[in-house]
């Protein structure tokens, strides 16, 4: 697994590597506009089952970018992806409140800029 760039979160004992891909970007961003309005949209759902399906897609969403990756790596061992239904099934409304936290995680590593000094250059202040 690889931390740098995912949150770890647990579907019915067995754990999952939420990533936000390019492809997860894209169908956030067909879905809610972009990225910038999925935090709007998840907190001002019209009603609790609505809050409930938008959370589930979005888990189901970023844990198959990890199998994805893996069956593009892996073509002899391909792993099944999750539904929606499965994803339902093997949680609760609790476990659903605590993924919340692993998937800002998820979507802050995928966003997250690396920048570097450089030592000389240019721009480089000497003193």
């Amino acid at each position: 697994m690889n931390t740098e760039r995912s949150a770890v979160i647990t579907i019915g004992e067995e754990q999952h590597e939420l990533i936000l891909t390019t492809k997860a970007t894209k169908e956030i961003a067909a879905r809610y506009g972009g990225l910038e309005k999925l935090g709007d949209k998840l907190m001002k759902s019209e009603n609790f089952e609505m809050a409930l399906a938008e959370i589930v897609w979005l888990i189901t969403l970023l844990a198959n970018q990890s199998i994805l990756i893996h069956n593009l790596k892996h073509k002899d061992a391909p792993k099944e992806v999750l539904t929606e239904v499965a994803v339902e099934l093997l949680t609760t409304p609790h476990d659903l409140a605590g993924f919340k936290a692993a998937i800002s995680e998820a979507l802050f590593k995928g966003t997250q800029r690396h920048v570097e000094s450089e030592t000389e250059g240019k721009n480089t202040v000497v003193g």
